[in-house]
């Protein structure tokens, strides 16, 4: 079994804090990602499960093997770099065979006129060949085997040190960033390549980014960091819509997720922006809160007042299908974003004051310290009426 388990690790470097006791399970065969910010130790977690840091405190376990006291290549994982680490004096076969030639063939087997001459040498290069031609045709580079890294493109050689890991057939593959050197449309494309290699390798996955794209798209669950901490760990979709923390809120999603500053009061209602929402939290009545809103959950309605924010239209920008229409409300210290559908929206300006209507479970209100407010089990909010249009 390829799981992997994290017990309360923990990192420094000198006074610099850079891991704060994480925990984290990770199923057999499940794709999970590690998404965060530049600094905030993903990369040094992944790391020190393969083994090439290590930690302060704490403990790594693969399968039922703790392994915090084994060397890298005895701990049955495949990583591949953000930088590709290809040897360039080595053609692509060369690279792809090297992991296997080290595991497989003794010292004096490696040289490279003595070694053909010894018992045992030509039947395990053919074997080794034979790994390298089948891995190379599976990932559609074995008409490349005999050129070397310098004659490749970006995607070209993130395929080859893919295949370099692949060929070892590893209980676990991890990913450093490993399409950050690609330009937008190779990321999308390799995006879709990885995604069915795991699908059809069927192990153990752990991925890092600082894309939230990448993230959403490739994983089974997300594990979010920052500053060291682990926020939460859920499937995407659950990130994204039922975020624990307004700091996960405000990192995902794109356009960045509408913050409003707002007033709890009684009855299930919230103010803000000038106007009220029946909203139902679990916070008294005088409470400050932070209000959050996707862009893409606003309607746009006839009339304002209660159930409707209204301002004065900024900018719009048009984006094919959708419109992103930038708002300034009242007392809101920056503009609010709204995505509406294009063929559904009448003509808007700049200088037009619109209203916009959201659904109350599309709310997110987060308490001042940004601990995430959920609605009580038992409270049941006013309806409000609202006459719309658009979306």
């Amino acid at each position: 079994m390829a799981t992997v388990s994290i017990d309360t690790i923990s990192k420094r470097y000198g006074e610099t804090v850079v891991l704060r006791d994480v925990s984290l399970s990770i199923g057999d065969g499940e794709f999970l990602t590690l998404l965060g910010p530049s600094g905030c130790g993903k990369s040094t977690l992944l790391r020190i499960i393969a083994g090439l840091e290590v930690h302060d405190g704490g403990s790594v376990s693969i399968g039922e093997r703790v392994v915090d006291h084994l060397r890298p290549k005895l701990r049955d994982v495949a990583m591949v770099f953000q930088s590709y680490a290809l040897y360039p004096h080595m053609t692509v076969a060369g690279n792809m065979a090297l992991p296997l030639r080290m595991r497989r063939l003794r010292a004096w087997q490696r040289l490279p006129l003595v070694g053909r001459m010894l018992p045992g040498t030509r039947k395990a290069d053919a074997e080794i060949e034979t790994e390298v031609s089948r891995t190379a045709k599976a990932l559609g580079i074995g008409h490349l085997l005999g050129r070397k890294p310098g004659q490749l493109s970006g995607g070209q050689r993130q395929r080859v040190a893919v295949g370099r890991a692949m060929v070892r057939r590893p209980a676990i593959f991890l990913m450093d960033e490993p399409l950050s050197n690609l330009d937008a449309k190779l990321r999308v494309q390799m995006r879709a390549e990885i995604k069915e290699l795991h699908q059809r390798l069927g192990i153990t996955f752990i991925y890092v980014t600082h894309d939230q794209a990448e993230a959403m798209t490739l994983s089974d669950r997300v594990a979010v960091m920052l500053d060291g901490e682990l926020l939460q760990v859920a499937p995407p979709q659950e990130i994204y819509a039922d975020p624990d923390d307004r700091r996960i809120a405000e990192f995902i999603g794109s356009p960045k997720i509408n913050m409003l500053d707002a007033i709890a009061r009684e009855h299930g209602l919230v103010d803000v922006a000038g106007t009220t929402l029946a909203i139902e939290a679990d916070a008294l009545p005088g409470t400050p809160l932070a209000l959050g809103i996707r862009p893409e959950a606003f309607q746009l309605t006839e009339y304002g007042g209660t159930g409707a924010l209204t301002g004065a239209v900024r900018l719009v920008e048009h984006m094919g299908s959708d419109l992103f229409v930038h708002l300034d409300l009242p007392g809101a210290d920056h503009p609010l974003i709204a995505r509406l559908l294009a063929e559904r929206a009448p003509t808007i300006t700049p200088g037009q004051t619109l209203h916009l209507g959201v659904r109350p479970d599309r709310v997110l209100l987060f308490a001042p310290d940004g601990r995430r407010l959920r609605p009580r089990r038992d409270a049941v909010a006013p309806v409000t009426s609202l006459r719309e249009y658009g979306r």
